[in-house]
């Protein structure tokens, strides 16, 4: 019987999307080059496929997509059965794609297709895959929702899930049915979903009894019956005779009204239902009729399969023990059945082991108690897949309640071990050292209940051991020990290495072993300590090292740390004994210090030393000397019986070599190491007296004195000089220098005025002090008059000429004695310090100047003055600055293609001479300036080569040693080069003289600490007006914080990085001869901004900073535009002026011609 339930849909429901429909309209271009081919595989074998795109005309990379019939993407499956590859050919520009299938399964065969995409290019290709091998009744599909088996792979991810599901035949249900036993009536209705049994058998029933009906307005009448899944959509057809009859549709006897759910459609002789989105309700009896006629079926709607969500859990357990196994189900209300190993469990189970519980979409079986035929596989079943869990159950073990605990007793106590088991019923025996314990007058053993004990009364040192009781059938064992006490006693007997009642004596580097030995019941703690360090090192130079009954107490190799107080004490519960040592290390002493030599004679040298810190514990005898000479390595002894005292003198030595000297300290144990070698020292004799000592200078309370080096110094060298005196008449010398004096020249200091002094020089070397150099005759200790002599350097005899803003540094030199006072003049009059900074010393006189100004020029006069003695000298500074302009410009003449200019000199000359003029001229259409003198020093001068028809103005710049004037001198009036038969009026000159005056004021403003800000204002006036900047009314000097600019008027003031401190009134003012103006403002500088306001502002900077970029482009771009235009102006006059001059020479060469013939003319005429 043909199924009609679960038809396809009609061709529209296929139908792709717009969407799709549009990707479908992408333009189809030829991207492949190579294109997969159709295959036929092998099942169990792999299989590649690959595809080639040329990407030479793509402006990105191409995307390649996989399918599977027309929408499977196979990209969301790519795993171990299904593996995609991409490889790029820079060369060839060539991308390479490969899909390979891994063990093919008769599953993955079917249409594919490969789809290429790259910005508006597509391009795709299909190709099959035929499986040869066992194929299954129907084509597995890969969409996902669809049912998917083992076979499919990584394509399917459920198929790693532990329940599996079972590939379901697709075959008529009712045909089953009816072909099959009644037996298998339950088992067919739960692979399929039927849960109306009794519905089931009475439609079966019916189905079986209901033969076909011959009818005349039925051509094919409905089927018996139809089965569909829930969810999905059916369609009931049948034909008709009579193409226009109209037919009634009946669900149960009652008509179905045409809606969203019911389509019923007409075409031709077929008349169809359409019932959509099947559910549990639509499983009903249908008729179709046409008058009397009519046609019946029954719809069956499967419920789809139940699939296992939650999967069984293996459990381990004991005896007893509860478990319960759950799932949890697609749907709820569904049937399960459980089973155990091969065996299906059900409710009507006798013994009632096993229960089973539905909470909606969970499923449970329940084991209240556990046994040990219950370990094995439960499994448990629906239409829709499987799942397993493993039950394993063990014997529960006995259980301690309460274990035996070690004892400690005395003699004669009584013992007793006792433990608890879970069972009553367990037996048991008890063991002491292994073997079995047997009753007696005074062990006696009980079992009470859970509770075992073992009791010894009277307890004797035999008892002690290890006790064990061990349960009846089972492997397991209490175990506790009995412990005898004793008090413990140290056994000390060292009576070899004691030299008195509890001192050892070891000499350093010896090995002392100390065994001492230690009885008591339990095994008592021994405990070394040394003060109050516990020694408890097993390893090592010093450790402790134990045995039975024996404690060692072991230092190897001896050192003076190890020498103390040490102590054992051992301890047990009985009791405590505790023995006190000292331990005494002896050895060698340590090397004498600080060796040195004090004296040296011609062969001997004076060494001395002091005693070693350390004697070694014993006392020291005496020491032993040896010398070397420097660089050698062979020590020479000076004496072989001990010398006593720290003072020697070595003798028979060679002068004029350097020794070196060490000693070693004796004692009773042995000899020390060597000290450190003394410094290098030679034996010389002193050299002789230093020569010709005299007096440098004196004053009120210091001698200056010099000399020469002694004539005779010798090997040892001179470390130095020793200045002594003393007053007349004294033999005491007091020494002036406190360290040796190495030039030779000193100063004694602190003298008293007035008094007659002697002083004399000692030379000094290794060898001691050489005999003094005494002066002739006392000195007495007074100021020496000395003229004031002022030493002029010879740059500053001439006129000192410095320009406007330099410094001015110059240090005039001076002698005189006492201290000359230095006073300055300028014309006569005491300097202004507030101007001229002056700064005196002993031996010269500084005139500072930071920034000169026209002012300072003068004549500057240092006078010196000791008492009534005077010196005075003068210079002559000059300060200049650039020349003003010059005056009264204006053309005298015009002729031909020249200009007559006169002028008048500047009315300031800078301070300096005036060096000369430079003129220059301008076309008054272009205004361009060109240079036509430089260095011209007349007041006037002819300008030749003008442009005929042009008009020119003229402007001169006055010269001096500063340079050019900043502002140069229009002439008042024009030079018009005219042409012939034209006359113009003269120019009248338009006053443009103005005074200072701002046009855009300074504005307050507020800024933050840190950050870079700028004032600015525009100012109007000519002659161009001086710009002074002030802060808090102080003028603004050179300071590199600030920065200040003027361009075309336009003023800026530009301060770096302001902090807190440069907040304050900022004024800017204006001065030229006609008169001044002044503006200000008011700078508040803030703290530092917070994260976001310091963002705002660099945001706000970056703009005001692009904006003023965006201007300075355009001003770039009209000062090209400009530039180019002049450039073009420029060419342009240059070629008219070149043909003027073209003209002008071919005029000039007529003229020429005209003279030449009139004097031909005249000279023909006079020798006529």
């Amino acid at each position: 019987m043909p199924e009609p339930t679960e038809q396809a849909p009609p061709p529209e429901a296929d139908a792709p999307t717009e969407a799709e429909q549009e990707s479908e309209k992408t333009e189809l271009t030829g991207l492949f080059l190579e294109k997969p081919e159709n295959t036929v595989a092998i099942a169990g074998k792999d299989v590649v496929f690959v595809a080639k795109v040329d990407s030479s005309t793509l402006v990105r990379k191409p995307t390649m997509k996989w399918l599977k019939g027309k929408w499977l993407d196979l990209g969301s499956k790519a795993g171990k059965h299904l593996q995609f590859k991409e490889t790029y050919d820079r060369n060839t520009k060539v991308y390479t794609y490969e899909m390979k299938l891994v063990k093919v399964v008769p599953g993955d065969a079917g249409g594919y297709r490969c789809e290429v995409t790259a910005k508006e290019k597509c391009d795709s290709c299909t190709f099959e895959i035929s499986v040869e091998g066992e194929q299954r009744h129907t084509e597995t599909d890969l969409r996902a929702g669809e049912d998917a088996g083992e076979d499919e792979g990584d394509l399917d991810f459920s198929a790693l899930l532990k329940a599996t599901k079972k590939s379901i035949e697709e075959s008529d249900v009712w045909e089953l049915l009816k072909s099959a036993h009644p037996s298998e009536y339950e088992k067919i209705a739960f692979k399929y979903g039927i849960t109306d049994l009794r519905g089931m058998l009475k439609r079966l029933k019916k189905m079986k009894t209901v033969e076909p009906k011959v009818s005349d307005a039925f051509l094919r009448r409905l089927e018996s019956a139809y089965s569909v899944q829930k969810g999905k959509k059916i369609v009931l057809s049948v034909e008709v005779v009579d193409p226009n009859v109209e037919v009634k549709w009946l669900k149960n006897g009652q008509e179905i009204k045409p809606s969203a759910k019911y389509i019923m459609e007409s075409n031709g002789n077929i008349r169809t239902l359409t019932i959509n989105k099947c559910t549990l309700a639509d499983d009903a009896a249908y008729e179709c009729v046409i008058g009397n006629d009519k046609c019946f079926t029954e719809v069956f709607v499967k419920e789809p399969p139940v699939t296992i969500t939650k999967l069984l859990d293996d459990y381990h357990v004991v005896v007893g023990e509860k478990v319960e196994f759950e799932i949890e189900v697609s749907e709820e209300g569904a049937h399960v059945i459980w089973c155990f190993e091969d065996q299906e469990l059900s409710r009507e189970d006798k013994t009632g082991r096993y229960r089973f519980r539905k909470d909606g979409k969970r499923h449970s079986l329940i084991i209240q108690e556990a046994m040990l035929e219950d370990t094995g596989m439960f499994y448990v079943y629906t239409n829709g897949g499987h799942s397993k869990g493993e039950l394993i159950v063990e014997e529960k073990e006995l259980e301690i309640l309460q274990s035996i605990a070690d004892l400690t007793v005395k003699s004669a106590e009584q013992a007793m071990f006792k433990c608890e088991v879970s069972d009553e019923k367990v037996m048991g025996k008890w063991f002491k050292d292994g073997k079995e314990v047997q009753p007696s007058d005074r062990i006696k053993i009980t079992h009470i209940g859970r509770m075992h004990r073992l009791t010894i009364d009277d307890v004797k040192p035999e008892d002690a051991g290890d006790y064990t009781f061990v349960p009846d059938g089972y492997a397991l064992s209490l175990s506790a020990k009995l412990n005898f006490l004793e008090p413990p006693k140290i056994h000390l007997d060292v009576s070899g290495n004691m030299v008195s009642q509890n001192t050892i004596i070891v000499v350093a580097g010896n090995k002392l072993r100390l065994d001492v030995e230690i009885t008591g019941e339990p095994a008592p703690t021994v405990t070394w300590t040394k003060g109050d360090k516990v020694v408890a090192e097993t390893e090592g130079r010093v450790r402790v090292e134990s045995r039975t009954g024996l404690s060692s107490f072991v230092i190897e190799g001896a050192e003076r740390e190890d020498e103390g107080n040490y102590s054992i004490t051992v301890t047990n519960p009985a009791g405590e004994d505790k023995a006190n040592l000292f331990i005494k290390i002896v050895d060698v002493p340590d090397p004498p210090e600080h060796v040195k030599c004090t004296g040296v004679g011609e062969d001997c040298a004076t060494i001395v030393w002091e005693p070693p810190k350390f004697d070694g514990g014993a006392p020291v005898k005496g020491y032993l000397m040896e010398r070397k000479k420097k660089g050698s390595s062979r020590w020479t002894k000076l004496n072989f019986d001990v010398f006593e005292g720290t003072t020697y003198e070595a003798k028979r030595m060679i002068e004029g070599i350097l020794y070196e000297m060490r000693v070693f300290a004796v004692n009773g144990i042995g000899v020390s190491v060597p000290s450190l070698n003394s410094k290098p020292f030679m034996p010389i004799a002193p050299t002789s007296e230093p020569t010709k000592l005299t007096v440098e200078d004196v004053t009120d309370t210091t001698c200056s004195l010099k000399w020469l080096a002694p004539e005779k110094i010798g090997a040892g060298g001179l470390d130095g000089y020793v200045i002594e005196f003393c007053k007349e008449g004294d033999t005491e010398w007091q020494v002036a220098n406190t360290d040796l004096v190495e030039r030779q020249s000193y100063t004694v200091r602190n003298l008293p005025t007035g008094e007659k002094m002697n002083f004399r020089v000692v030379a000094v070397n290794i060898a001691g002090r050489s005999p003094p150099a005494v002066l002739s005759q006392p000195v007495t200790v007074r100021e020496i008059m000395e003229h004031p002599k002022i030493r002029l350097p010879r740059h500053l005899r001439t006129k000192y000429i410095r320009r406007v803003g330099e410094t001015i540094n110059l240090v005039i030199p001076f002698q005189g004695k006492p201290r000359p006072v230095a006073h300055w003049l300028k014309d006569g009059e005491p300097v202004d310090p507030k101007k001229v900074g002056i700064r005196n010393s002993n031996v010269d006189s500084v005139l500072f100047i930071r920034s000169a100004e026209r002012d300072h020029s003068g004549k500057y006069t240092l006078v010196l003055k000791i008492e009534n003695m005077e010196d005075q000298a003068t210079l002559d500074i000059r300060i200049i600055d650039k020349p003003g302009p010059p005056l009264a410009v204006k053309v005298t003449d015009v002729w031909g293609f020249n200009a007559a200019l006169e002028w008048k000199p500047p009315k300031d000359d800078g301070n300096c001479e005036i060096s000369g003029y430079t003129i220059q001229k301008a076309d008054m259409k272009t205004k361009e300036w060109f240079t036509v003198y430089e260095h011209n020093r007349r007041t006037n001068c002819t300008v030749s080569d003008l442009v005929m028809g042009n008009e020119y103005m003229f402007r001169v710049f006055s010269e001096n040693l500063c340079g050019l004037s900043e502002d140069p001198s229009l002439s008042k009036n024009t030079a018009t080069i005219s042409k012939t038969g034209q006359c113009r009026a003269p120019f009248k000159e338009k006053d443009v003289n103005a005074a200072p005056k701002f046009t855009t004021p300074l504005v307050d403003r507020s800024v933050v600490a840190g950050y870079s800000t700028a004032i600015s204002c525009s100012v109007r006036g000519f002659p161009k007006p001086k710009i002074i900047w002030m802060k808090n009314r102080m003028i603004i000097g050179e300071d590199p914080k600030y920065l200040m600019m003027n361009h075309q008027g336009v003023l800026t003031l530009n301060i770096r990085k302001p902090s807190t401190f440069d907040g304050g009134k900022y004024g800017c003012m204006a001065v030229n001869d006609l008169g001044q103006d002044e503006v200000e403002c008011t700078l508040v500088v803030r703290g530092t901004l917070t994260m976001r306001e310091r963002e705002r502002e660099r945001e706000k900077s970056e703009r005001e900073r692009e904006r003023e970029r965006q201007r300075e482009r355009e001003r770039e771009r009209e000062k090209s535009e400009r530039e180019r235009e002049r450039q073009r102006e420029k060419r342009e006059r240059e070629r008219v002026s070149e043909r003027e001059r073209e003209r002008e020479r071919v005029r000039e060469s007529e003229r020429e011609r005209e003279r030449e013939s009139e004097r031909r003319e005249r000279v023909r005429e006079e020798r006529e």
